[in-house]
């Protein structure tokens, strides 16, 4: 059976997770993480891509990302997946894979669920009982929007940049927004829809992406042009 095409489309934001195979871990020491994020950032120069959010747990990461161009998404996973495994072989002196099959991935409705999938992912931590709070766990996008902590890798997006007039006021409201659980509806319509390769949105969204699929299907696939009568 052929394999389900993923969904990308330039310019829209796409929630991504690997896992390790067998829930084993992908990261061992500091090293690892700072490694994976450094190969992280040349293959987002690489493959233009805008990052939103990330977040590396011992057995997989999850990453908030919006593509240039339609490939770039699989081209990044691509690079960061080939560098990183061999650093891990390499390093640990093992061999075989290391993720548990293809990354997951779903499109995000940026007007409805972009925040929500922000807090879903930068609340892993919190969620899995490492930390209280998310400003304590040092391998996710948190502590860059909201204590202004810097990074290289990390985009602001206009919804962040509009939360305030100034650095300072963003990094607080965010902080204010955090305190605030999402709904459990919402964390389990976007794990239910990562894991199927869907999307999460409205059905006006739904709507506006299947318009654009269809359209680039017509333009690669044009029809023969009718002949003209006598």
């Amino acid at each position: 059976m052929a394999r389900k095409s993923r969904l990308f489309v330039p310019g829209i934001p796409c929630h991504v997770i690997q896992r390790g195979n067998n829930k084993n871990p992908i990261f061992f020491t500091d090293n690892d993480y700072f490694f994976f994020l450094s190969v992280l950032q040349e293959a987002k120069l690489k493959y233009p891509c805008r990052i939103y959010a990330y977040c590396l747990m011992a057995n997989h990461f999850h990453l908030l990302i919006e593509p240039e161009e339609k490939d770039n998404i699989s081209l990044l996973m691509k690079l960061l997946g080939v560098k990183y495994v061999s650093y891990v072989n390499k390093f640990y002196k093992r061999t075989g894979t290391l993720w548990e099959g293809r990354f997951k991935s779903t499109l995000i409705d940026e007007e409805l669920y972009f925040f929500t999938c922000l807090h879903y992912i930068e609340m892993n931590p919190t969620r899995a009982g490492i930390t209280n709070s998310p400003e304590l766990y040092r391998w996710s996008s948190y502590r860059i929007r909201a204590i202004g902590e810097k990074s290289s890798i990390l985009d602001f997006d206009p919804w962040y940049n509009s939360l305030g007039s100034n650095a300072e006021q963003r990094q607080s409201r965010y902080q204010q927004l955090f305190k605030n659980s999402i709904p459990e509806p919402a964390c389990k319509l976007i794990r239910e829809m990562t894991n199927k390769g869907g999307i999460v949105g409205s059905n006006k969204f739904k709507e506006k992406i299947e318009d654009m699929l269809y359209k680039k299907i017509i333009i690669r696939h044009p029809g023969r042009p009718k002949k003209q009568g006598k």
